[in-house]
């Protein structure tokens, strides 16, 4: 197996995790923060992950830059919930 095949594989798990588990999960929490919430230990535990996991791929994406924008995208909107909990933290 080449290291296309292999990110081809590698790819397709990570948008499927991304479709079924986080996207969802980041919306919920985007609600959460644009509402004047905090963010938990719990959530930030989960973003902590969502970050490592971005880290660990970042080779991936560079070998595969038709996906650095669903990336990028996504990174944005993890982005922009720890801006608002921080402002909601500030704002308690």
């Amino acid at each position: 197996m080449d290291q296309s095949e292999k990110d081809a594989g590698t790819i397709a798990a990570l948008v499927i995790r991304m479709e079924e588990s986080r996207l969802p999960r980041a919306r919920r929490l985007q609600e959460r923060v644009i509402a004047g919430e905090t963010l938990s230990d719990s959530d930030i535990s989960f973003l902590k992950r969502v970050h490592d996991d971005y880290r660990d791929n970042q080779a991936l994406i560079m070998r595969n830059p038709d996906y650095s924008h669903l990336m990028a995208s996504f990174i944005d909107l993890y982005a922009e919930i720890i801006a608002r909990g921080f402002e909601n933290e500030k704002a308690r």
